[in-house]
């Protein structure tokens, strides 16, 4: 159980790098990102639709993002409760 959640963690973390590599890419008002590495601004990697292609793509991961946010903080929730539940009765025979 805890190399699955380790795993998610990880994924979690890459869809993390992901999100903010693919917000950086889209244009913006001004040059943007592919300014800095000398592209010119009317290139695209996507056609001529690159910017509905980003929006979209960002709007799933996005998506994936909160809702991966949301059974990520569940499941290290119920992790605490069982580990705390567990604590006060090891404690307990302890001092008996």
């Amino acid at each position: 159980m805890t190399f699955i959640f380790y795993l998610a963690l990880f994924l979690f973390l890459a869809l993390c790098a992901l999100l903010c590599l693919v917000v950086l890419i889209q244009e913006s008002k001004s040059l943007g990102l592919g300014a800095s590495f000398g592209g010119d601004p009317g290139d695209s990697v996507f056609g001529t639709s690159t910017a509905d292609v980003l929006k979209k793509f960002t709007a799933y991961l996005a998506i994936i993002f909160m809702a991966s946010c949301v059974l990520l903080s569940l499941w290290t929730g119920a992790m605490g409760r069982n580990k705390a539940h567990l604590i006060p009765a090891s404690i307990e025979q302890v001092h008996e």
